[in-house]
């Protein structure tokens, strides 16, 4: 059975706020559609920088995989790849937040 879908709109208030609460503060680096856009989240790391990509699982379920890959990256790979996922999803949004540990500050299963 799938999850009912929240708005990216909404969603991505809800995942500032949480930024905000856990004192890792993010920002929208690039606007998306606010009804059914997908969402890219940058983490700011102390060793580099990382890119989650939001996906869903078999089940339904909102998941997240580290789309730069397991180790960290510098701005230039974060960059290139944003571009590239822009090409294909123009109601995109972008998000990064301040991250040392490179978790996000919101609930996310990592697959």
């Amino acid at each position: 059975m799938t999850q009912p879908r929240i708005k990216a709109g909404i969603w991505v208030r809800m995942a500032l706020r949480m930024g905000d609460i856990d004192n890792r503060p993010g920002a929208v680096l690039r606007r998306g559609d606010a009804d059914a856009g997908g969402v890219l989240v940058v983490l700011r790391g102390r060793e580099g920088l990382s890119v989650l990509s939001q996906l869903r699982s078999a089940e339904g379920e909102l998941a997240w995989m580290r789309a730069t890959g397991g180790t960290p990256v510098d701005q230039d790979a974060v960059d290139a790849y944003i571009t590239r996922q822009v090409k294909f999803d123009p109601d995109l949004w972008v998000l990064e937040f301040e991250a040392p540990d490179l978790l996000p500050p919101f609930e996310a299963k990592l697959v």
